[in-house]
């Protein structure tokens, strides 16, 4: 298509050809590349729209799905602002006030309530610490009732640790759509195995871009590893190394494999390594030394 006929499709409805300063058009949602002045023209013009519709549809959605995040899901701690390591063994999220909390800063806080012989309270909100697992619930419940897509995601995971995956497919499923990164990848981890729900591969890929869109590493290198057996290997480097520069040590390996198989560029190889060792340098700090 000419750049004239591109013009002329984005001034005239695709259908109908009215033009646009006689009544107001709407992009196609899919392509964003033509206009229609209704939804019945829409309707008409889709037989004809179809297939290009679904190419540039593909196009854009990989556009966004290999843009390198700038950072993980993770996001910071809110203390001492670094970075928050991939690994979940390294922070925790308090129920009180559903804050993820990096162990160097918990380490401190409870280093200063000990050597002050003070109550134990939160790092953050500075409320008192909990003593039973009904008042850890009963916090949680009280974030989820405010939509805290973090404390819904973690009453999934808690959910899924006993054992109930209906349940934690709901609180999954709810945290996801306030746009949950860990919560899409956990419900591409349902569909995978079939826990709580039918095998959908489909599904399953859907919830793992979204995911990797939204920075979560561990999502991405699964797309890799999914993209690489179905053959389709400069997708699955793609990811490796996204997935690398966010800090992720299994990718940064798959990346080193396939550079020895000559595979992957040596620029490629060198950007993957400086990367992922910049990310990994972003969340270190001598209270995260001293707390691991």
């Amino acid at each position: 298509m000419r750049a004239e006929d591109d013009t002329y499709t984005m001034m005239c409805c695709a259908s109908c050809g009215i033009a646009g300063g006689d009544v107001t058009l709407k992009k196609c949602t899919e392509c964003h590349v033509v206009k229609y002045c209704s939804d019945e023209c829409q309707k008409n013009h889709r037989a004809q729209h179809k297939r290009e519709c679904k190419k540039r549809a593909a196009e854009l959605r990989d556009e966004l799905l290999f843009q390198q995040p700038e950072s993980s899901c993770f996001g910071d701690c809110p203390i001492c602002c670094l970075p928050l390591p991939i690994d979940p063994e390294k922070s925790g999220l308090y129920s009180c006030c559903s804050k993820t909390i990096c162990h160097g800063c918990n380490y401190a806080n409870k280093k200063r309530e000990f050597e002050g012989k003070l109550q134990q309270k939160c790092p953050f909100c500075r409320k008192a610490a909990p003593y039973t697992d009904e008042e850890i619930n009963k916090r949680l419940m009280k974030r989820i009732e405010a939509n805290d897509s973090g404390a819904i995601c973690q009453m999934g995971t808690k959910r899924c640790n006993e054992g109930d995956y209906k349940r934690a497919f709901e609180y999954w499923s709810k945290a996801a759509a306030l746009g949950d990164a860990v919560a899409h990848c956990q419900l591409s981890i349902l569909y995978y195995n079939g826990e709580g729900v039918e095998k959908d591969e489909q599904k399953e890929l859907h919830h793992a871009e979204q995911a990797a869109i939204g920075g979560h590493p561990r999502a991405r290198y699964n797309l890799g590893c999914f993209e690489g057996r179905r053959g389709h290997y400069d997708r699955a480097v793609k990811h490796f190394i996204i997935a690398s520069k966010l800090g992720h040590d299994e990718s940064l390996k798959k990346v080193k494999d396939i550079y020895k198989a000559g595979f992957v560029s040596k620029e490629d190889f060198a950007a993957a390594l400086r990367g992922h060792q910049a990310a990994v340098d972003a969340t270190k700090s001598p209270q995260r030394e001293v707390a691991a």
